[in-house]
């Protein structure tokens, strides 16, 4: 089986060589070449044509950021992007990379194992896969649908992972302020998800923020499940919908996962809802999907020739879960559509 070629662009000679150790332990990928900035990068890109580049997004010279912008229209690849605690990341996704790591923040000896031996090759592994071939530059508002039915008794759920951040957003921003109440589970380390919300909440027409326990889902409003150790739910409250946030053990490998929060809806809302599967590796979602459709929901998946890795929208619709497969830039509207329809 042909190794993962990797280039490991970071600044730190130190975490450099701890990135390389690691990597190269791992028997699915080889480290072809490292560079302590964007211009040693680019001149190994053109050298060694690696299959994955993991990109420090505080580098010398010139940001990471802005090597990404002017890398992925000459040299389109894969790109995990290694950053700590900053909103920056988002900007690099934007920017074409495909997916993000955490650095670890303590210096306990456990946590910087599992980042280097498990995480970072799982990221590396489901970038090698990904396509690269179309970016979105900028995230723009849409022009929206209105909806011709009182929506205070729907709901729609949305899940995704790798590639989700960017599709989110490009979701999200078909919607107006008339909406049904959103409820979303995006694959993301803890501490991402509330710079997320506040970043979507400043590009869109609905309002967006982190879920809390007891947050009713309200129209107009978007809950994005936090990341971290513990589950979103969806229940009856109030004479609505309100999400419970539940420590829990990894579901499909992930917590929150999407599977556990459509689950959920199914059992809560049944007909009254709408299920949303983007793209991400992996199947998480795919029988929660299938649950809310077998209850009466509408379901969508994206389509494969827009996702960054057409995984769990794959694995839902060979379930049979996915009533409407869409592109990215159909599905606000295929939504709308939905809801429409009496």
């Amino acid at each position: 089986m042909r190794q993962i070629r990797v280039l490991v662009v970071e600044d730190s000679l130190v975490f450099r060589e701890l990135l390389v150790q690691a990597l190269n332990a791992d028997p699915a990928i080889t480290v072809v070449a490292t560079a302590g900035d964007a211009y040693e990068a680019r001149d190994a890109i053109i050298e060694y044509r690696p299959d994955v580049m993991t990109l420090d997004v505080e580098l010398p010279r010139m940001s990471g950021i802005e090597f990404l912008r002017k890398l992925m229209p000459q040299y389109p690849l894969p790109v995990v992007v290694i950053s700590s605690l900053s909103d920056k990341v988002f900007d690099a996704l934007n920017a074409g990379a495909v997916d993000f790591a955490a650095k670890p923040s303590g210096a306990g000896r456990a946590q910087l194992e599992a980042f280097m031996r498990n995480e970072l090759p799982v990221k590396i592994k489901v970038a090698s896969v990904a396509k690269v071939s179309h970016w979105k530059k900028k995230t723009v508002q849409q022009q929206v649908d209105s909806l011709g039915r009182d929506s205070t008794d729907r709901i729609i759920a949305i899940g995704a992972s790798t590639g989700g951040t960017e599709a989110i957003a490009e979701v999200i921003n078909g919607f107006g302020t008339d909406i049904p109440g959103v409820v979303i589970v995006q694959h993301m380390p803890p501490g991402f998800t509330s710079m997320y919300a506040n970043r979507l909440n400043n590009q869109c027409r609905v309002q967006v923020k982190e879920a809390k326990s007891g947050d009713m889902v309200l129209p107009g409003h978007v809950l994005i499940a936090p990341g971290g150790n513990a589950h979103m739910y969806v229940m009856k409250a109030n004479g609505g919908y309100q999400v419970a946030i539940r420590p829990g053990e990894k579901v499909n490998g992930h917590c929150p996962s999407v599977d556990v929060l459509f689950r959920s809806v199914a059992e809560t809302a049944g007909r009254n809802a709408v299920g949303i599967i983007l793209t991400g590796m992996g199947g998480d979602g795919a029988k929660g999907l299938l649950a809310m459709r077998n209850a009466g929901a509408r379901t969508i998946g994206q389509d494969e020739s827009s996702c960054v890795v057409y995984g769990m929208p794959k694995v839902a619709y060979d379930l049979g879960a996915v009533e409407y497969q869409e592109r990215l830039s159909d599905i606000a509207k295929r939504t709308y559509a939905i809801l429409n329809r009496k």
